[in-house]
């Protein structure tokens, strides 16, 4: 469908870059969601199926300390890797919603450089203008 807008020709991504972009994407993502299932298995885990005993209650003070933080750190690297999911997916709808527009920067419009892309497949902003909002919040 042609588009009825009289915004400026852009220059599409080559579409072997595209599918490049695509499959780091996904790779991520199947990557992300394995280790999101690895602490679910850590949350679903009870003392009782870890050390065999009848109780899921630790009875030393020090055990029932190190069982908290432990929860607590396998709560914050899934919230982190659950934040990631989320850029991931985002860049994944804008590849296959506007594939035109997929690799520009959303601040100038300009096309974030091939090796940051690589590195960072879900950016969505060059370098420039990621640098000058990294400033923005010092």
């Amino acid at each position: 469908m042609p588009s009825s807008t009289g915004a400026k020709k852009e220059k599409p991504m080559p579409k072997k870059s595209l599918a490049h972009f695509e499959k780091r994407l996904l790779d991520e993502r199947k990557r992300v969601v394995k280790e999101l299932g690895s602490y679910g298995e850590a949350f679903g885990a009870t003392l009782q199926s870890a050390d065999g005993n009848l109780s899921s209650y630790s009875f030393h003070m020090a055990d029932q300390g190190t069982d908290a933080m432990e929860r607590e750190k396998a709560f914050l690297f899934a919230s982190s890797e659950g934040r990631f999911l989320w850029h991931i997916d985002e860049a994944l709808r804008r590849l296959y919603r506007s594939p035109q527009t997929f690799g520009k920067c959303h601040s100038c419009g300009e096309e974030i450089d091939f090796d940051r892309l690589d590195a960072l497949p879900h950016a969505r902003l060059c370098f420039t203008c990621k640098q000058r909002e990294e400033d923005a919040k010092k």
